[in-house]
């Protein structure tokens, strides 16, 4: 298939179910808007088990705070030398802790408090005053490694805005293209990679949230829309009855996530997950489920605009250089990551790696 029938099928995809959206949106509740905040705490406890030479770990903390979050303070302790500091350029907060070649069993525990409240943009009241500096603005439409704004990226983009006039038009048509035209592959490895040119290039539109997300944000940025990516961890089960949509137990080790955002002059940063939209196709009932059954048009309707804050924002950062590791950037940083003098462990086999990272909800 060429790319335009490649793009026409998801312009007739989303015409298809942008029928029945209307009919079923009132069949089940999937409604966040903002009202009072919540606390919670979370506690990672790595331990390292196979040490050699020197040793380093690095645990992400919460460093985004506005409109929908407040990070109260982190606390930590172990037998290392441990500090609090960010990668410098996005501001991405963590612990980092080393241990010398004496010490055989490594642990490091960090306990981070924050508040979260849930996210929702009124479209019928812009607010002209809600403008992005240049400098900003420059910053959030930038290429990164695994996501590049030409080529290809760039040639989808503008076949999917074509004849869209507004920012929020364009911002609202590439949302509906990845939903259209991405699925959710369960065989991917933690969040996903984000290697978004190798997605296009090979017409294998499947993956996760730092995949579809990413995809997202790249074609927003390519049609020069600020976007950014926000990467972390569901914490705690979803009010409105979506299994998929939250965390099951208070061990969210494995529920990483990551979501996004595009700035939209009059709205500001308008939060959205088109991740999240496939990942209750694939996972909240039995299969075949497909995007008119009457469980995901709620759910579509309001990720274009709106959060459910049971979720920790990390951090906004790409291709992390982690201070004073002697590795390779990390495309994102919203797993424990560590160090031996034999190499950079595997951040995606917890068990391995051995870290844990537990929530609660703390109750006034």
């Amino acid at each position: 298939m060429d790319r335009r029938g490649f793009l026409q099928s998801g312009t007739a995809a989303a015409a298809l179910a942008s029928l029945p959206r209307i009919a079923f949106a009132q069949q089940l509740p999937f409604d966040p808007r903002p009202g009072a905040w919540r606390s919670y705490e979370i506690t990672t406890r790595v331990e390292v088990l196979k040490p050699a030479g020197t040793t380093r770990v690095w645990v992400p903390v919460p460093s985004v705070e506005g409109e929908y979050q407040k990070v109260a303070g982190n606390n930590w302790s172990g037998n290392g030398a441990a500090r609090l500091t960010s990668d410098g350029k996005y501001g991405a907060a963590m612990v980092v802790a080393e241990w010398g070649a004496g010490e055989k069993a490594p642990v490091l525990e960090v306990v981070s408090t924050f508040s979260t409240r849930n996210r929702a943009v009124d479209f019928a009241r812009p607010d002209p005053a809600l403008r992005l500096d240049a400098a900003t603005a420059r910053f959030n439409t930038a290429a990164t490694d695994l996501m590049p704004i030409d080529g290809i990226v760039r040639d989808t983009s503008r076949e999917i805005v074509q004849g869209k006039r507004t920012e929020l038009e364009r911002a609202r048509a590439i949302y509906d293209w990845i939903v259209d035209n991405t699925f959710r592959d369960p065989k991917t490895r933690g969040c996903g990679v984000g290697d978004i040119k190798a997605m296009l290039e090979t017409r294998n539109l499947g993956g996760k949230c730092a995949d579809l997300n990413a995809l997202y944000v790249g074609l927003a940025r390519s049609a020069g829309l600020p976007a950014r990516d926000v990467y972390g961890l569901r914490v705690v089960k979803s009010d409105f009855g979506y299994r998929s949509l939250g965390a099951g137990t208070p061990n969210v080790t494995r529920a990483q996530h990551c979501r996004a955002e595009v700035f939209l002059t009059g709205f500001g940063w308008v939060p959205v997950d088109p991740a999240d939209v496939r990942k209750v196709v694939l996972e909240e009932k039995a299969q075949p489920t497909t995007l008119v059954d009457p469980i995901v048009p709620p759910v579509r309707a309001k990720l274009f605009g709106a959060w459910e804050m049971n979720w920790l924002a990390y951090n906004e950062a790409h291709d992390v250089k982690l201070p004073g590791s002697s590795g390779a950037p990390v495309a994102f940083f919203m797993y424990p990551q560590a160090e031996t003098g034999a190499g950079r462990l595997d951040s995606l086999d917890p068990d391995g790696f051995r870290y844990t990272i537990t929530a609660r909800e703390i109750k006034a």
